[in-house]
C-alpha cells in the first residue's frame, strides 16, 4: 500500500511539471492587473524622460502653437491660392508652411460658422425684419429733394440700332425713378395700413426688389449688359412709359422665358441640322435660366411693371396686363 502511494505521488509530480512547462491559455485577474500597472509605470517614466529632455525654448513653442488635426494637408500652391482669394497675406513673418496651412484652416472654420449662423434666414425674411427701420429712414428723407430727380423722357427704340450706348443711362434713370416712386408710395400710406400684415408684406417686397435690382443697375452703369437683354429691357421701359402694359408684359415674357422651341438654349440635338434651326437665335433663349442673379432682377422688373400699372393706369383698358 505504501508503494502504491509513492507511485501516485511520483506520477502527480511528473504531471505538474509537464503542465507548468506548457504555455498557459488563461491568465488570472491578478496577473492582468499587475501587467497593466507595469505598462502604466513604463509610460509614465518615458513621459517624464521626454519632458526632461525638452529645452525651455521648445516648451514655449509647443505651448504657443498647438497642432490641430493633421488631415488638412494641401499643397503650398493651393494654400497660396485660397489665402489670396480671401484677401489674406500669403505668409506672415517667421511663419512656416505648416503654420500657414493651419491659419488657412482656422479662417475657413470661422467662415463656415458664420455661414451656418446665417443660413436659416433668406432674403425675404431679412427684408421683412428690416421693414421698421426702412420705414423710419423713408420718413426722415426729404421728399422735395427726391422729387427733383432727373426727368427722363420716353425712350426711343430706334436707339437700339443707331446708338445703343445712349440707352444705358436712359434705362438706368427711368428704372430708378419708378423705384423711387414705389418707395414714396410705401411711405405715404396711412399708419394703420403700414402696421397691418399686408402692409408689412408689401413694404418687404419693395425692399427686396430694390435689393435685387442692384446688380442690374451696376451692369447698366458699366454698360456691359448683353445686347439681346438690352433690347428687351428697353422695350419694357418704353412701353411702361407709354402706359402700354400689355406690350411691356409681352417683352417681359420674351426676356424671361423666351419664345424659342428650345428655351434652354439647345440648338443641336443630333448629327443632322434641323430644318428651322436658323430661327433659334440667342435672343429667343430664356434668360431667367442663366443664373440666380438674373432671375431676381428680371422678377423685380415685373414688380415695377405691376406698380406702374397701379399708379398710372392706361386710358385703354385693353392695355392692362392680365
Amino acid at each position: 500500500m505504501e508503494a502504491l502511494k509513492a507511485e501516485i505521488a511520483v506520477k502527480r509530480k511528473t504531471v505538474e511539471a509537464v503542465s507548468s512547462s506548457r504555455p498557459t491559455k488563461y491568465m488570472r485577474r491578478g496577473e492582468i492587473e499587475r501587467l497593466k500597472e507595469e505598462e502604466e509605470r513604463r509610460a509614465r517614466d518615458a513621459k517624464e524622460h521626454t519632458a526632461k529632455s525638452v529645452t525651455p525654448f521648445q516648451e514655449s513653442r509647443v505651448s504657443e502653437s498647438p497642432r490641430p488635426e493633421s488631415s488638412f494637408n494641401i499643397s503650398n500652391e493651393e494654400t497660396v491660392r485660397r489665402l489670396r482669394a480671401k484677401g489674406q497675406p500669403i505668409r506672415l513673418f517667421g511663419e512656416s508652411d505648416k503654420d500657414r496651412r493651419l491659419r488657412l484652416r482656422a479662417l475657413e472654420l470661422l467662415e463656415e460658422k458664420d455661414h451656418e449662423r446665417q443660413s436659416g434666414q433668406n432674403d425675404f425674411k431679412k427684408a421683412l425684419e428690416d421693414v421698421e427701420n426702412v420705414e423710419r429712414e423713408l420718413r426722415n428723407k426729404n421728399k422735395e429733394k427726391r422729387r427733383g430727380d432727373t426727368e427722363v423722357g420716353v425712350i426711343d427704340l430706334e436707339l437700339v440700332k443707331t446708338d445703343p450706348d445712349k440707352l444705358y443711362p436712359l434705362i438706368y434713370y427711368a428704372l430708378k425713378r419708378t423705384l423711387k416712386e414705389w418707395e414714396e408710395s410705401m411711405d405715404e400710406r396711412p399708419e394703420h395700413v403700414k402696421r397691418s400684415t399686408q402692409g408689412k408684406l408689401a413694404a418687404a417686397i419693395q425692399v427686396q426688389s430694390a435689393e435685387y435690382l442692384k446688380p442690374l443697375f451696376k451692369t447698366l452703369r458699366s454698360r456691359s449688359l448683353p445686347s439681346d437683354m438690352l433690347v428687351r429691357i428697353a422695350e419694357i421701359v418704353h412701353y411702361m412709359q407709354k402706359r402700354q402694359y400689355q406690350k411691356a408684359n409681352d417683352s417681359y415674357l420674351r426676356l424671361s422665358i423666351g419664345n424659342a422651341p428650345w428655351p434652354i438654349g439647345v440648338t443641336m440635338v443630333g448629327i443632322h441640322e434641323r430644318s428651322a434651326r436658323e430661327k433659334i437665335s440667342t435672343d429667343q433663349v430664356a434668360h431667367v435660366l442663366n443664373d440666380e442673379v438674373s432671375r431676381k432682377y428680371i422678377q423685380s422688373l415685373k414688380r415695377l411693371l405691376t406698380f406702374s400699372q397701379t399708379k398710372y393706369p392706361p386710358d385703354d383698358v385693353s392695355q392692362l396686363m392680365g
